[in-house]
């Protein structure tokens, strides 16, 4: 009877650690904090970029997003002038972001609304000021579009972007310019001084190219106090290649037209005391009957060398008073010699025929004039620099 009673109880602890060992090995994985607990969801939360800034640029977007849960609305309204921001949700809900710039000087109020996945609701607000600049430079173009709207420009036209302001964080600005050229042009900017950056390509344009300019200068900080006053894009478009070709040895002009000859004239440029610049000039203005006053370059009345006198079919070709014009004074001398104050003289039937034309943009080449090179400054000198150097001109290199 003891033998019996022993075997029974070996048996039954034996079943008992069977029964524990098959409880322990079970596939349910589920413990309090896991997700098959049923634990309740995250609660949404909702962030704001910048948050709380003050001195913000107005061309920082704010960005609004949401965690846990979706965006229902978003409004960024001007505490003083009331007027909303245009902005953006995205498709799927998490994220909102202005789409038009914010002023200057001015604080705006950001309310958001949320739902996250537990079906409850949350506000966010939050508050932004810009920053007030001392000074706005605006980004005027030259040449002016709506002057040169109707014709485009000529293969040698330099794209100028003047700025009313010193600019001294030239990198930053020039980051935020652009031509975009189709067909496609390889060209570089030149900081010709603190207000006046120039673009050209490595080689005269191409006709019937189109010309994208931006400036993308707004909320950018120029330096000093001063910032962009507003953002421009413009469109040109290149016309037909018109390059005369002026040869003071020949003392004769040939005019190409796409490369083609189209018209060989007798010339007569400046003497020797004041020899025309050499060098590649672009065609800047132009008049039927223009006043030309030597006291505009600092030769005035009572000074040796001083005139003033009204020219026909004048196209200016640099700042410091040189034009191919008509001058009926110097007609025995062209083809022969050089006795002008600089300009490059025709006779009547030529000056007209040249003016017709030529145009903004188109090029004088001028060689053997026994003039310095047309300098870089001197408007449009821009060809006067090599490709190498002209890049070295960038801000950015």
């Amino acid at each position: 009877m003891f033998f019996k009673k022993t075997l029974l109880s070996t048996a039954g602890i034996l079943a008992a650690v069977l029964l524990i060992s098959a409880c322990s090995s079970s596939d349910d994985t589920g413990t309090p904090n896991s997700p098959g607990s049923g634990a309740g969801e995250s609660p949404v939360s909702v962030s704001i970029d910048p948050a709380g800034g003050t001195n913000v640029s107005p061309a920082t977007p704010v960005v609004v997003k949401a965690e846990h849960g979706k965006l229902v609305d978003v409004t960024v309204s001007n505490t003083d002038k009331g007027n909303q921001v245009k902005g953006e949700l995205a498709g799927d809900g998490l994220s909102w972001k202005s789409t038009e710039p914010l002023g200057y000087g001015s604080t705006y109020k950001i309310v958001a609304h949320a739902q996250g996945g537990d079906g409850k609701s949350v506000e966010q607000q939050g508050r932004v000021s810009t920053l007030s600049p001392k000074q706005q430079a605006n980004p005027n173009l030259i040449p002016a579009p709506a002057a040169v709207a109707s014709g485009g420009v000529g293969v040698g036209q330099p794209i100028v972007f003047a700025f009313g302001q010193p600019v001294k964080n030239k990198a930053e600005v020039e980051k935020k310019l652009s031509v975009e050229s189709t067909p496609k042009q390889e060209g570089s900017w030149y900081w010709i001084d603190d207000k006046n950056v120039h673009y050209r390509p490595k080689a005269y344009w191409q006709p019937g190219t189109t010309l994208k300019v931006s400036a993308m200068i707004y909320g950018v900080d120029f330096g000093n106090g001063v910032y962009g006053a507003t953002d421009r894009t413009e469109t040109y478009e290149v016309h037909d290649s018109w390059v005369a070709k002026a040869d003071g040895n020949t003392e004769q002009m040939q005019i190409f037209h796409n490369g083609t000859l189209a018209k060989s004239m007798p010339i007569s440029m400046g003497k020797d005391t004041t020899p025309t610049h050499s060098g590649a000039h672009v065609i800047s203005d132009k008049h039927e009957n223009y006043t030309m006053d030597s006291c505009t370059y600092g030769v005035c009345q009572g000074q040796p060398g001083y005139y003033k006198a009204n020219e026909k079919w004048s196209l200016r070709i640099s700042n410091d008073g040189e034009f191919v014009h008509e001058n009926p004074n110097s007609v025995g001398a062209q083809g022969s010699s050089n006795v002008s104050h600089g300009c490059i003289n025709l006779n009547a039937a030529n000056a007209q025929w040249f003016y017709q034309n030529m145009g903004f943009g188109d090029v004088v080449e001028v060689t053997n004039s026994g003039g310095p090179q047309l300098p870089v400054w001197d408007l449009y000198g821009d060809w006067s620099k090599s490709w190498a150097d002209w890049q070295a001109g960038s801000a950015l290199n």
